[in-house]
C-alpha cells in the first residue's frame, strides 16, 4: 500500500516514480542487515506514547545486544529505563521505528515494525527494513563502554540556555514520527553545527537536504504533526528528548543546501544522563554537509 502522505510530499517535490517510498521497502532481514544489526552497540528507537506524543530514545549495549532471531523477528536485548519517556510503553504492543547507525562507518539501517517487552528484553516483529545512503552522517567513535543507566536531569516545557546552546551546536539528531495505521519511522539528520536554529524557548527549525526521495518523515508529518526529537552529548554522555508538533514550510528561504524547512514546535522535554557512552572521538563531518 502506498502511504498517503509520502505521495503528497512527493508531488509537491516533483517526484513522480510510480512506486517510491515505503511501498517498497520489504519486511524481510537480508542476511547482511542480520549482520549490520548484530555489530552495532547503540540503536535509536521511535514510538508514541498513549497520548499520542512521539519520542525518540536510545538503546545501547554490548555488541549482539539487537539479535535477528528469524528473518521478520529482532530481540533487543535492553529495554528504556525510568526515566527514559519510552519506559514501559511495550508493557503491551505498538507501533516502533529502529534505527541503527554505525557513524564511524556512515552506515545505517532502519526497521520500522511492531514491539513488545518480554521479560528484559524488547521483542521486534519488522514490517519494513532498508538502509539509507551515508549523506550527512558525522564519523565518530565512542571512547567509552555503553551505559545502561538512566537519570532524570529535567523536563519542562521551555528550553534552557544550556538546551539552546546545545542544540545550536548539533551536527546531528534524530527524529521519530508516525501515522495511523502506517505505523512509526525514526531517522537521522546530520549538518554543519548550526543547521538547526533555535528561534526561541519552544521553536526551532531545521534544513532538508537533499535525500533519497522516499519523504518517510515528511510524508508522515503530511498526516501526523507529532514528532519527538533526539539530541546526544557526545562528551557528557547525556539525550534531550524533545516531543511536540511539526510542520514543512516549503520555502526554504536562503537556508544553504535547503530544499524546504522543518518547523517543530515544542510541547515537553526530558534531559537524562546516562543513555549513551560519554566520550567519543571528534567528529569528522561529511564533505556533502552544506554550509551552516
Amino acid at each position: 500500500m502506498r502511504h498517503p502522505g509520502e505521495v503528497a510530499v512527493q508531488r509537491r517535490a516533483g517526484v513522480r516514480a510510480a512506486d517510491h517510498g515505503s511501498s517498497r521497502t520489504r519486511p524481510e532481514i537480508p542476511e547482511v542487515a542480520a549482520e549490520f544489526l548484530r555489530r552495532q552497540h547503540m540503536l535509536v528507537a521511535g514510538a508514541a506514547d498513549d497520548r499520542g506524543r512521539l519520542w525518540a530514545s536510545m538503546l545501547t549495549g554490548q555488541p549482539g545486544f539487537a539479535s535477528p532471531e528469524d528473518d521478520r523477528t529482532i530481540v533487543v536485548n535492553a529495554l528504556p529505563g525510568a526515566p527514559d519517556p519510552l519506559h514501559g510503553l511495550f508493557a503491551r504492543e505498538r507501533d516502533v521505528g529502529l534505527l541503527a547507525i554505525e557513524p564511524h562507518t556512515r552506515r545505517r539501517m532502519r526497521v520500522n515494525g511492531t514491539a513488545e517487552q518480554a521479560g528484559g528484553t524488547l521483542v521486534v516483529r519488522t514490517e519494513q527494513v532498508y538502509s539509507n545512503c551515508p549523506k550527512y552522517i558525522q564519523t565518530r567513535e565512542p571512547t567509552a563502554e555503553p551505559v545502561r543507566a538512566p537519570a532524570a536531569l529535567g523536563t519542562g516545557t521551555a528550553l534552557t540556555a544550556r538546551h539552546q546552546a546545545w542544540i545550536g551546536a548539533a551536527d546531528t539528531f534524530f527524529i521519530a514520527t508516525g501515522a495511523a495505521g502506517l505505523g512509526a519511522d525514526v531517522s537521522h539528520r546530520g549538518g554543519n553545527p548550526g543547521f538547526v536554529e533555535v528561534t526561541g524557548p519552544g521553536s526551532l527549525v531545521f534544513p532538508d537536504y537533499v535525500g533519497n526521495s522516499m519523504y518517510m518523515t515528511l510524508g508522515n508529518l503530511e498526516l501526523n504533526p507529532a514528532a519527538g526529537l533526539l539530541f546526544a552529548d557526545w562528551e557528557r554522555g547525556e539525550t534531550l528528548h524533545l516531543t511536540g508538533r511539526a510542520r514543512v514550510d516549503w520555502d526554504a528561504g536562503d537556508a544553504p543546501g535547503a530544499q524546504r524547512l522543518v518547523r517543530f514546535e515544542l510541547d515537553e522535554y526530558a534531559h537524562l544522563a546516562g543513555t549513551v557512552s560519554a566520550g567519543w572521538t571528534p567528529p569528522g563531518y561529511h564533505r556533502f554537509n552544506p554550509p551552516a
